[in-house]
């Protein structure tokens, strides 16, 4: 019966790593006698997240396959608690002078594209700069970079792991995008996505940087809270467009890191696509998706405007090919640049 039981029991996948918790080693003992059922099980993480989810997947699962049974016992052991390690010991981030947050209220504004071309105008101001792109769910700084398909490599420093970044326009990029496929993104959630993360900012050999713009998730949640957590954010801009509904949910970023708990500063609002002008036409302007609603915002509610982004057609086509428009385009360049001296000057406070 025990046997059985064990059998039963690998088929209870941990969340985390998708193994079967009698494979991994979780289950340290199990005793049946007919009327009892009861089951020991050793989690090597203290205050593991899943364990509660996994003892009531395993009393469900006997009391259905084992009905005669009257009483079926899980019991959950832990590892204590251990003391971390001083920081200097575990982070790769020593030699980061600055990192600055790009956020969105909402998805669909622009934030990578805006986070890639704000990358190249930092670095054509000399400065040395990384990308972390932390959007678990629609990571897009490989394609902004032509980076699709790169594997990151490993490499073992002083019996630890050292992940290496890519590299492109003479910046050091680490996405999520590497190592997930990107019919999964939508998939990782949770402790998984927070772990990966946490190996990503901590393991990668950023070497020294100026600048490490971080191009977080659309919104706000707890990977956003986990990040901040794990960096020593300097300033954070925050994307929108002119619509008034993308406008609105630019508040809950904006008290997100206003927060006391927070308390990260905001070097203000960018404004992407905020109109278009047609080559045959340079001296027209049309207005999309309405006019101002971003620097409106910034007015009315003490944030500081870091400038306005127009629809470029060279912007999407470099989104799209793999090179960001104001690394080729000296219509767009200037648009980014202002904004990048604008954070420049805010982070440097």
């Amino acid at each position: 019966m025990e046997e059985k039981i064990r059998e039963l029991l690998d088929g209870i996948l941990h969340p985390e790593t998708q193994r079967g918790i009698v494979s991994s080693g979780l289950v340290e003992k199990i005793a049946a006698d007919g009327a009892k059922i009861s089951v020991t099980l050793n989690f090597p993480k203290a205050r593991d997240p899943f364990a509660p989810k996994i003892k009531r997947q395993i009393e469900a699962l006997l009391r259905e396959r084992f009905p005669e049974t009257d009483n079926v016992a899980v019991l959950i052991k832990e590892a204590a608690p251990r003391r971390p390690e001083p920081a200097e010991k575990q982070t790769t981030t020593g030699d980061i002078a600055r990192v600055v947050a790009i956020a969105s209220g909402k998805g669909g504004v622009g934030k990578s594209t805006v986070t890639a071309n704000l990358a190249v105008a930092l670095r054509d101001r000399g400065f040395r700069v990384g990308i972390l792109d932390a959007d678990i769910y629609g990571p897009s700084q490989p394609r902004m970079f032509g980076l699709e398909g790169y594997l990151p490599e490993a490499v073992s420093e002083e019996g630890r792991d050292i992940i290496l970044p890519a590299e492109a326009e003479g910046i050091k990029i680490m996405s999520i995008g590497f190592f997930i496929k990107p019919d999964d993104a939508l998939l990782w959630r949770g402790a998984m996505a927070v772990n990966a993360l946490r190996q990503m900012i901590h393991q990668t050999r950023w070497g020294a940087l100026d600048f490490l713009l971080a191009d977080l998730p659309p919104g706000t949640g707890d990977i956003h809270l986990s990040i901040i957590s794990e960096l020593k954010i300097a300033t954070a801009a925050i994307v929108s467009t002119p619509q008034q509904v993308a406008v609105a949910d630019v508040r809950r970023g904006v008290e997100m890191f206003r927060n006391p708990q927070v308390n990260i500063p905001i070097a203000g609002i960018i404004e992407n696509m905020a109109w278009f002008t047609p080559e045959e036409l340079p001296e027209n302007r049309y207005y999309l998706f309405g006019r101002g609603g971003a620097r409106r915002y910034a007015a009315e509610h003490g944030v500081d405007f870091l400038g306005e982004i127009p629809i470029i057609q060279s912007i999407m086509e470099g989104a799209d090919n793999g090179t960001p428009s104001a690394a080729i385009d000296p219509r767009v360049a200037p648009y980014y640049r202002d904004i990048a001296d604008r954070i420049v000057e805010k982070a440097l406070r």
